[in-house]
């Protein structure tokens, strides 16, 4: 399967996850009409997938509900290609925050990263 449908099948399968929202985030670089470079996404290294997952948090804020913010990578199972270091570092710097971050190869990890149950 290749990455691309990797991602569809994590989007699909977690689409309808309640309290979750994650988005497409594409980032490149194409050449504009005058054949200047335009970059594009938010970071080199940023998720494939981003966005949050709502929670209620601890006891001493009952009742308050906050959103961790979520980075889900995906790639191609059989590791064919590797997750980058500004990808690593991005990842880390999610997670060293309090969010929720990590490399996807399927759904079930989707979901593991994402601290939902597994189906």
């Amino acid at each position: 399967m290749s990455e691309a449908a990797t991602l569809q099948e994590i989007r699909l399968a977690l689409g309808r996850e309640p309290g979750l929202r994650l988005f497409r985030h594409n980032q490149g670089a194409l050449r504009d009409i005058t054949g200047r470079v335009v970059t594009f996404g938010l970071h080199p290294g940023c998720p494939d997938l981003i966005g949050w997952r709502a929670v209620t948090v601890t006891p001493e804020m009952v009742g308050r509900v906050v959103g961790l913010f979520a980075g889900v990578e995906i790639k191609a199972p059989g590791g064919k290609h590797p997750v980058t270091p500004e990808q690593q570092r991005f990842i880390a710097a999610i997670a060293e925050a309090g969010g929720l971050a990590g490399v996807a190869r399927n759904v079930a990890q989707a979901r593991h990263i994402l601290g939902l149950p597994p189906t």
